[in-house]
């Protein structure tokens, strides 16, 4: 019998991940701080510069965690362990492929992003090498997104954080070795970050080895089976859609200030470091009703799907006022430990109101993100994120010429908001369709 909605349940799921999240910018201080005791500003560039184009490539591939969270959570809650078994060696294989595909046409990715974001020569050359070396990861990182979300799914989040704090942690212990005792540069902070993403992915497969035990995951009838496999890309890519448009919402963002001048441009950098934190502290939460939500599709208990909202909602919600009211009384502290630049602080206080409002702005649209991801209600996710990037243009063509700055962060607000509504107004669809899947 499937286990009550509890708050303790809920507490289970979204801790460990709040943990994992919080030891991210762990790794790229020490990389940074590493590569900064070769004493130039190069190595710094090239290590920075790398790892961002290599983390938006991959980044594309990141619906493969969230449909991955989905599917194996209905195939879960409907106990079917066959479905659930085909469902991972589904993701493995399109994550492993995904990699090699990557590995193969790095020459032309590599091209087109120094194309699109040119750096000094010196800088290219070392971040060239960087990649050149980390790319061989690729497939092991991108199976990672799959895993994980398959051991979301389960509930195994203290899974997720242990594949988190290894990787991590051999990466940095990795670059205190290669970097300083061997003095490899550039390429030893590349190697640690090779072998510490394969040891996350074969720590990851041995999360997931009872399923390994059982024949179903080499059941190659099932696992190819063409409506479920068709199902399976149809929910990705319908993500895939939703994320880049998520994404051209933030890149415009970003284009549209750096129009201000190099000031405003530090400071709405700066402040959307808040934007992150209100991310990762969400993420455990966001990642608890995906995994709930889906149980209860795949159990067919509409009750159980709205229990998982509303309690997912409340300490969400809970943590939203928190990070509120911590951003309205420390934000100026955080961000004058953040630049040392007079200006830039001044700036950043100036817009500063917009991250105390930003929490509760967003916290509609991140849960309702998670229901629907849970749902595998990949299509309307799509469709209304399309409706709130149009919404979210509109609001900049028409609040940045009246309000400059002021104008652009409120039109980002905004398309919380939209997001959120648009949802929102979607949602009763979801418990319809469990009322009618039951009877």
């Amino acid at each position: 019998m499937a286990s009550a909605i509890t708050h303790r349940r809920i507490l289970n799921i979204a801790i460990p991940i709040v943990i994992s999240n919080a030891t991210v910018p762990i790794l790229g201080v020490v990389d940074t701080g590493v590569v900064g005791q070769l004493g130039e500003a190069a190595p710094i560039g090239a290590v920075g510069i790398g790892a961002i184009i290599l983390t938006a490539i991959y980044w594309i591939f990141g619906f493969l965690r969230m449909g991955t969270t989905g599917l194996a959570g209905q195939a879960l809650g409907a106990n079917d362990t066959a479905e659930l078994a085909a469902i991972l060696t589904r993701a493995l294989l399109l994550g492993f492929a995904a990699g090699v595909g990557i590995i193969l046409l790095q020459a032309f990715l590599f091209a087109g992003a120094f194309w699109a974001s040119p750096a000094s020569p010196e800088v290219e050359s070392l971040a060239r090498s960087y990649m050149s070396i980390r790319v061989f990861s690729a497939p092991a990182m991108i199976c990672i997104y799959g895993l994980t979300g398959w051991l979301i799914a389960a509930e195994r989040t203290r899974a997720v954080l242990a594949i988190q704090v290894l990787m991590n942690g051999a990466n940095i212990i990795l670059d205190l070795l290669f970097v300083l005792r061997f003095d490899w540069g550039v390429e030893g902070v590349a190697i640690a970050t090779v072998i510490a993403e394969w040891s996350g992915f074969a720590l990851a497969l041995w999360f997931c080895r009872s399923t390994f035990r059982a024949p179903d995951w080499r059941n190659w009838v099932q696992v190819f089976d063409r409506v479920r496999l068709q199902h399976m890309l149809f929910v990705n890519g319908d993500i895939m859609l939703r994320s880049i448009m998520l994404q051209m919402v933030f890149i415009t963002f970003l284009f549209v200030g750096a129009k201000f001048g190099d000031v405003p441009l530090a400071a709405n950098q700066i402040l959307m470091q808040f934007l992150m934190i209100t991310a990762y502290s969400l993420d455990g939460f966001a990642f608890a009703v995906e995994a709930l939500v889906a149980q209860a599709m795949g159990a067919k208990s509409w009750q159980d799907l709205r229990r998982s909202s509303i309690l997912c909602t409340f300490w969400s919600l809970i943590v939203c006022l928190g990070l509120t009211v911590v951003f309205a009384l420390f934000g100026e502290t955080v961000i004058d430990i953040m630049t040392k630049s007079q200006p830039v602080r001044d700036e950043a206080r100036i817009y500063l109101i917009y991250m105390v409002c930003a929490p509760l702005a967003g916290l509609a649209s991140w849960m309702l993100d998670g229901i629907f991801i849970g749902a595998t209600r990949s299509r309307d996710m799509r469709n209304m994120m399309f409706l709130s990037l149009l919404v979210y243009i509109v609001a900049v063509a028409i609040l940045v010429p009246l309000y400059g700055n002021h104008g652009l962060w409120a039109s980002l607000l905004i398309s919380f908001i939209a997001r959120a509504v648009t949802l929102g107004a979607r949602y009763p669809s979801i418990e319809q369709e469990a009322r009618a899947i039951r009877s």
